[in-house]
Protein backbone atom coordinates (compact mmCIF):
# COMPACT_ATOMS: atom_id res chain seq x y z
CA UNK A 1 0.00 0.00 0.00
CA UNK A 2 1.56 3.51 -1.03
CA UNK A 3 1.46 6.23 1.22
CA UNK A 4 -0.90 9.43 -0.36
CA UNK A 5 0.36 12.85 0.35
CA UNK A 6 -1.84 13.27 3.10
CA UNK A 7 -0.63 10.87 5.31
CA UNK A 8 2.81 12.72 5.24
CA UNK A 9 2.37 15.68 6.65
CA UNK A 10 3.90 14.88 10.04
CA UNK A 11 6.27 17.19 11.52
CA UNK A 12 9.60 17.32 9.59
CA UNK A 13 12.98 15.69 11.02
CA UNK A 14 14.93 19.64 10.79
CA UNK A 15 11.85 21.19 12.56
CA UNK A 16 12.71 19.40 16.24
CA UNK A 17 14.88 20.38 19.05
CA UNK A 18 16.93 17.16 19.44
CA UNK A 19 20.08 17.70 21.40
CA UNK A 20 20.46 18.42 24.70
CA UNK A 21 22.46 21.05 23.40
CA UNK A 22 19.54 23.14 21.60
CA UNK A 23 17.44 22.14 24.46
CA UNK A 24 19.68 24.04 26.86
CA UNK A 25 20.04 26.51 24.70
CA UNK A 26 16.51 27.49 24.72
CA UNK A 27 16.20 27.10 28.34
CA UNK A 28 19.12 29.61 28.92
CA UNK A 29 18.91 32.42 26.54
CA UNK A 30 14.82 32.24 25.45
CA UNK A 31 11.86 34.04 26.86
CA UNK A 32 9.05 32.62 28.90
CA UNK A 33 5.34 32.84 28.81
CA UNK A 34 2.45 30.69 30.62
CA UNK A 35 -0.86 29.78 30.01
CA UNK A 36 -3.72 27.83 31.62
CA UNK A 37 -2.63 24.86 29.63
CA UNK A 38 1.49 24.79 29.02
CA UNK A 39 4.30 27.00 29.31
CA UNK A 40 6.49 28.36 26.56
CA UNK A 41 10.09 29.04 26.18
CA UNK A 42 11.17 30.93 22.82
CA UNK A 43 14.33 31.98 21.34
CA UNK A 44 14.52 33.59 18.32
CA UNK A 45 17.36 32.47 15.43
CA UNK A 46 18.85 33.66 12.61
CA UNK A 47 20.05 30.89 10.47
CA UNK A 48 16.51 29.42 9.25
CA UNK A 49 13.36 30.49 8.10
CA UNK A 50 11.84 27.45 9.62
CA UNK A 51 9.88 27.13 13.67
CA UNK A 52 11.73 24.01 15.13
CA UNK A 53 9.90 22.40 18.34
CA UNK A 54 11.36 20.86 21.22
CA UNK A 55 8.54 18.96 24.35
CA UNK A 56 9.21 18.48 27.24
CA UNK A 57 7.02 16.34 29.76
CA UNK A 58 7.90 15.42 33.18
CA UNK A 59 6.85 12.03 34.59
CA UNK A 60 4.63 13.93 37.25
CA UNK A 61 2.24 13.94 34.27
CA UNK A 62 1.83 10.28 34.13
CA UNK A 63 3.18 6.74 32.87
CA UNK A 64 5.14 6.38 29.18
CA UNK A 65 1.78 6.24 27.56
CA UNK A 66 0.32 9.34 29.11
CA UNK A 67 3.20 11.15 28.11
CA UNK A 68 3.57 10.18 25.01
CA UNK A 69 -0.03 10.89 23.87
CA UNK A 70 0.41 13.92 25.61
CA UNK A 71 3.75 14.97 23.20
CA UNK A 72 2.19 13.83 20.18
CA UNK A 73 -0.28 15.97 20.94
CA UNK A 74 1.57 18.89 21.30
CA UNK A 75 3.73 18.57 18.32
CA UNK A 76 0.12 18.33 16.44
CA UNK A 77 -1.15 21.49 18.16
CA UNK A 78 2.35 22.81 16.81
CA UNK A 79 2.71 21.52 13.29
CA UNK A 80 -1.37 22.78 12.75
CA UNK A 81 0.07 26.15 13.64
CA UNK A 82 2.86 26.54 12.23
CA UNK A 83 1.70 29.44 9.53
CA UNK A 84 0.59 31.37 11.91
CA UNK A 85 4.23 30.95 13.74
CA UNK A 86 7.07 33.07 13.01
CA UNK A 87 9.79 31.01 11.55
CA UNK A 88 13.52 31.01 12.63
CA UNK A 89 12.12 30.69 15.92
CA UNK A 90 12.97 27.33 18.30
CA UNK A 91 10.20 26.71 20.81
CA UNK A 92 9.99 24.03 24.14
CA UNK A 93 6.58 23.22 25.40
CA UNK A 94 6.16 22.36 28.37
CA UNK A 95 2.60 21.48 29.40
CA UNK A 96 0.94 22.14 32.94
CA UNK A 97 0.17 19.09 35.47
CA UNK A 98 -3.75 19.03 34.93
CA UNK A 99 -5.83 16.03 35.80
CA UNK A 100 -8.22 16.48 32.81
CA UNK A 101 -7.42 15.90 28.98
CA UNK A 102 -5.67 18.24 26.81
CA UNK A 103 -7.75 19.21 23.79
CA UNK A 104 -6.44 20.14 20.92
CA UNK A 105 -8.37 23.47 20.18
CA UNK A 106 -7.49 24.93 23.25
CA UNK A 107 -3.89 23.66 22.62
CA UNK A 108 -4.03 25.32 18.97
CA UNK A 109 -4.81 28.79 20.46
CA UNK A 110 -2.70 28.72 23.17
CA UNK A 111 0.46 28.05 21.41
CA UNK A 112 0.23 30.96 19.02
CA UNK A 113 -0.67 33.36 21.34
CA UNK A 114 1.88 32.10 24.07
CA UNK A 115 4.77 32.63 21.45
CA UNK A 116 3.85 35.96 20.30
CA UNK A 117 4.13 36.82 23.86
CA UNK A 118 7.08 35.45 24.53
CA UNK A 119 8.89 37.21 21.58
CA UNK A 120 7.20 40.24 22.71
CA UNK A 121 9.02 40.53 25.97
CA UNK A 122 7.48 37.15 27.60
CA UNK A 123 6.22 36.80 31.25
CA UNK A 124 10.67 36.44 32.15
CA UNK A 125 14.11 36.51 30.75
CA UNK A 126 15.29 33.21 32.11
CA UNK A 127 15.76 32.11 35.93
CA UNK A 128 18.59 33.84 37.90
CA UNK A 129 21.97 31.87 38.14
CA UNK A 130 22.77 29.85 40.95
CA UNK A 131 25.63 31.33 42.10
Amino acid sequence: MTAGPEQHRGLPSRGRLKTQHHFRAVYQRGRRAAGSWLTVVALRRRDDNLARLGVSVSKDHGGAVRRNKLKRLLREAFRLERGRLPGAVDLVLIPRQRADDFPLAALREEIVQLVQRALAGGDERRPRSRS
